[in-house]
């Protein structure tokens, strides 16, 4: 069984803190609906929120590309390349 490395954890902390930053936005998005909040107010709030997501989709595909997908080529598993080509497509759309 493979043991996470330090730099694993690190980038697992990180996204973790980034979810629940997002998760508190999320909540405060809510609220402002309820409030009946100016509409651009929260247009900023959910644009901050995609925001975070967008950091931690980038984090979490470098480390699958450092890792997964170096070891899968490593071992010749040469599928993962047309599977991060089809996610690098839905990630443009």
């Amino acid at each position: 069984m493979k043991h996470p490395s330090e730099k694993s954890v690190e980038v697992s902390k990180s996204m973790m803190d980034r979810l629940n930053r997002i998760e508190g936005q999320i909540r405060g998005i809510k609220k402002m609906i309820e409030n009946e909040t100016y509409c651009d107010d929260i247009i900023h709030q959910i644009e901050a929120a995609r925001s975070g997501l967008k950091s931690i989709e980038m984090l979490l595909l470098e480390s699958h590309i450092r890792n997964c997908v170096v070891e899968q080529i490593q071992s010749n598993e040469l599928s993962v390349v047309d599977e991060v080509l089809t996610t690098f497509r839905k990630m443009v759309k």
